[in-house]
């Protein structure tokens, strides 16, 4: 890999001492507070930037019935979630599940407490939903030992900095995208564990599949993993419900069947996710993150 320059090593200290004093004013607020600031600019600033043009036009592909004042709306909610959450994340080690007066609401529990006393593990599967960081903090504080999945930031003294955040929530074992992330994976189900990931977004040398009827490129590593040891996939959604309080709900688990057909099997795997996720989005579409080219054009 080739090295910085010493323009890049200077902007990428820039960026995370930038991080670092935000984060700083953030934890001096409440949750509640930061929360809101977050959503104000995300709602303010957010439906102008250019990058809203890939939100607006996967709506009108996915959602051809709504207007376009409706649309507009989604597109402003989106970004205050998307608002609120970038701020939350300097309170993640704040955010407690099982607790009176907790923000946040668990249901499926015991579709959780189900595939944990079958004891082969299992694969918990959501998409960029709400607070898309509370998935892994769900299942850690229940006790299960959880490894989750996450992309490396571009920036490697911020990645350290998001990986710490993340560490509060009690997720502390963390696989990075790629080869190494896979190898730890194998090793970490092998032992019957638990692992945690996002598989919404776009990824190229994916598995062909249908998602809001037409066709994206859709990443495979649950299915393949599911199938590999015989594990449940359980889907779960967050939803933001007021403020810095959420709904996390999990579905009942599902396997992924094993023939002699490896590529149908992961197809029919990756389809059943795809369609959980479509279910949700067509419910709450101002809760997903619309921003990424999910689609070819």
């Amino acid at each position: 890999m080739k090295a910085p320059t010493p323009y890049r090593r200077l902007r990428r200290r820039a960026e995370a001492a930038l991080m670092r004093a935000l984060l700083g004013v953030l934890r001096r607020l409440s949750i509640d507070r930061a929360s809101a600031i977050g959503g104000a600019i995300g709602r303010a600033i957010g439906p102008h930037l250019g990058v809203t043009r890939h939100a607006r036009k996967n709506l009108r592909a996915c959602f051809g019935e709504k207007p376009d004042a409706e649309i507009a709306q989604i597109i402003r909610a989106m970004w205050d979630n998307l608002g609120r959450t970038v701020f939350e994340y300097a309170h993640l080690d704040n955010f407690r599940f099982y607790e009176k007066d907790s923000r946040i609401e668990v249901r499926g529990l015991h579709h959780v407490d189900q595939v944990v006393a079958a004891g082969k593990g299992a694969i918990f599967v959501s998409g960029h939903f709400a607070n898309w960081e509370l998935l892994s903090s769900g299942l850690a504080q229940r006790g299960l030992p959880v490894m989750t999945v996450y992309r490396a930031a571009s920036n490697p003294l911020a990645d350290e900095i998001i990986t710490k955040l993340r560490g509060g929530l009690g997720a502390l074992r963390q696989a990075p995208k790629g080869p190494g992330g896979a190898r730890l994976l194998l090793s970490w189900l092998g032992q019957r564990n638990y692992v945690a990931m996002l598989v919404d977004q776009k990824m190229n040398d994916g598995v062909k599949a249908m998602f809001f009827g037409r066709p994206a490129m859709c990443p495979p590593a649950a299915a393949q993993l599911a199938r590999r040891f015989g594990c449940p996939i359980v889907f779960a959604s967050i939803r933001r419900a007021g403020g810095a309080h959420f709904i996390v709900e999990a579905q009942e688990p599902f396997f992924v069947t094993e023939t002699r057909d490896r590529a149908a099997d992961i197809l029919a795997g990756v389809n059943e996710t795809n369609r959980r996720l479509e279910n949700f989005i067509r419910q709450y579409p101002e809760q997903w993150l619309w921003l990424h080219r999910r689609w070819p054009d």
